[in-house]
Parts: C-alpha cells; structure tokens; sequence
C-alpha cells in the first residue's frame, strides 16, 4: 500500500478483470466480499464496484455484498444511467459520501442522479463535443474547456467543487504518439492554477498507464510501478490526490535522477515514435 498523499479507489470489482468477470459469471458471493476485504484491509479510500453489461438487479446484489463486509464508501462505476440510479440507490452514506464514475460532456443525465442521492462525480474531459460529434480531447484547450464546461453544469447540479473529481483520461504511456501525456499534464496545470476549481480534485485510473509494458526488464528490475510512480511524481503537486489503482502497488515518489523519471520527464518533451522508443529503451 502506497504511502504517498493519494486516496486510492479499488480497482478489482471490475468486470474487466479476467478473474472478477469469473467470480461474477458464478456468482460467487463469497469470491466478491473476499476480495472487496481485501481491499479494505490494505487500505482503499473506495471500493469501486463495476459489474459490466450486468443487470441491474445484478448491480444492486453485487453491492450489497460488499456493503455486508466492507466499512468504506463505493464507487458506483458504470456508463449507463439506469444502472447507476439503481447503485446509487443501495448505496450507503454511513462510511461517506459515493463516488460516481463517471460523468461526461456526453453523459450529462448523470447530473439528475444527484437528486436521489449525493456523490462525488468523476467528471471526465478527456472527451468533448465539437461540431455536434463526440471526439476525444487532442490538446490542453479541448481539456480545460471540457472542464470549464462540466464545471458549470455540476454547480448548476448544486454540487460543491470540494465534492467533483476531475479525470484528464491517462492513456498507455507505451503506445502514446499523440502527446496524450504532455496534454494531460499540461491541463493539470492549468486547472490547478485557475481560482475557478479551487477546491477540486483530479483522478487518473493508473494502471491504465503502463497496460501492455511488460512486468519486469531482462535483468529482472520491476518497470510498471516506477512509471506510475514517476508520473506521480509529477502529477501530485498539481492536485493529483485520487488514483483507480491496486492496493498492491508500493507507489512511491522519486527522486529527479532516478531513471523512471528521466523517462518520464523524456516524453513530456518528444511526440510519437520518439517518446514511444524511449519507453522501449527504459524498459529493454
């Protein structure tokens, strides 16, 4: 468990995840409230529940499971608004206020749930319309508009910035040819910087920045968690103080010089092939 000023919301209950889906195909009551324990003791602010193409009866039981073992807050994790009414809705308040992950310049109902029950949203602007068509965000402006613009719908929603939770959409540093990171950094400034989101906070699901890099180098160093530490690193003093991440991971803050860092800090300043081989030569 990570030690580092960051709350972290389990990421395990996923449908996603090869052995979740199976605990949920057999309906393994006692698999799900295991691993949502496990969480729990190893120290999760949240417990993010995400229960696929389920139904929502199945969404509503997979969440009083849990709630029957853990004492935390939930993430209710799910794009679909009828599946996150019915989350919303069994959810219990008595260990905190749920998230809700997420909403975006596309999902705008979402905000109608706050009227049965308050959430912290996780507001997504790595995406945005333009011209009347969804397109993902390609540059610092397209972010920080999409914030500004979800900014104002969650006040008009009545709910405080000290409550929403910004998420600039982390992409795999392995595959980046479009400067995802550099944009993402980029719009963290500005935003922290800006008097109009005091109080806000951002978000990233780290694990998504290293999918597809291999676990460890030939000679055996680990390669994910220093790379997700290293964009730490640099994320946090920015107002980086959620992550959707594994309780396993010993995340920690490094030093200028350490090598995870001088590759992170290498691609912030290159574009396509460029920063894409210096992730190889860290790695190799």
């Amino acid at each position: 468990m990570s030690s580092i000023p960051i709350q972290i919301i389990g990421e395990s209950l996923n449908d996603s995840v090869p052995s979740t889906h199976t605990l949920y195909e057999n309906g393994d009551a006692a698999g799900i409230q295991e691993l949502a324990k496990f969480q729990d003791e190893k120290g999760a602010a949240y417990i993010d529940v995400n229960v696929g193409g389920n139904s929502a009866d199945f969404f509503v039981s997979t969440i009083r499971q849990v709630q029957e073992v853990v004492k935390k807050p939930l993430s209710i994790d799910t794009p679909d608004a009828a599946l996150a009414e019915a989350g919303l809705k069994e959810c219990s308040t008595e260990f905190g206020i749920p998230i809700l992950n997420s909403i975006s310049p596309l999902r705008m109902e979402m905000f109608q749930l706050y009227e049965i029950k308050k959430f912290r949203p996780i507001l997504l602007i790595s995406e945005h319309f333009a011209d009347g068509q969804k397109k993902a965000c390609h540059s610092v402006d397209e972010t920080v508009a999409a914030a500004k613009f979800l900014l104002a719908e969650a006040k008009k929603a009545g709910i405080p910035n000290d409550d929403l939770i910004f998420d600039p959409g982390i992409a795999p540093i392995g595959t980046d040819m479009d400067g995802n990171l550099s944009r993402i950094i980029g719009a963290m400034e500005r935003i922290h910087n800006s008097p109009e989101f005091d109080g806000v906070h951002f978000s990233v699901g780290l694990s998504n920045f290293t999918v597809m890099l291999p676990p460890k180098t030939k000679d055996g160093s680990p390669v994910k968690a220093p790379l997700e530490s290293a964009f730490l690193t640099i994320a946090i003093p920015l107002g980086l103080d959620f992550i959707i991440g594994s309780v396993k991971r010993n995340y920690e803050l490094l030093p200028a010089e350490h090598p995870a860092m001088l590759a992170i800090s290498d691609c912030l300043q290159m574009s396509g092939i460029d920063s894409i081989q210096r992730i190889r030569k860290f790695y190799r």
